[in-house]
């Protein structure tokens, strides 16, 4: 049974960073696999914030330029770290995912991790 574990996040002035590290298990996530992070802020939708694949990285423009994602395929872990953070960065961060390219479509994504809070306050 595949599990994807999300840590990493926490309280963090404006400014600031953080690491968020997503293990995966049950599973080996070749690099054909694409490994994305989306966030889901109060009130709003989950909105992708940027995936890898062997092919290459996306972010969201939102983030573009601030957040770094990297994957270790032998520990089966894609990291995001997260520079320069604001305070509308605060949201529940999810790692999914899914066999082929990386989308910022959320329902083409079949596994999911529960997420980890990150707050930065102002």
């Amino acid at each position: 049974q595949v599990q994807l574990v999300e840590s990493g996040g926490g309280l963090v002035q404006a400014g600031g960073s953080l690491r968020l590290s997503c293990a995966a298990s049950g599973g080996t996530f070749t690099s054909d696999y694409a490994m994305a992070w989306f966030r889901q802020a109060p009130g709003k939708e989950r909105e992708f914030v940027g995936g890898m694949r062997w092919t290459g990285t996306v972010y969201a423009d939102s983030v573009k330029g601030r957040f770094t994602i990297s994957r270790d395929n032998a520990k089966n872990t894609v990291y995001l770290q997260m520079n320069s953070l604001k305070p509308e960065d605060t949201a529940v961060y999810y790692c999914a995912v899914r066999f082929g390219p990386v989308t910022a479509i959320r329902r083409d994504y079949g596994y999911w991790g529960q997420g980890t809070q990150v707050t930065v306050s102002s």
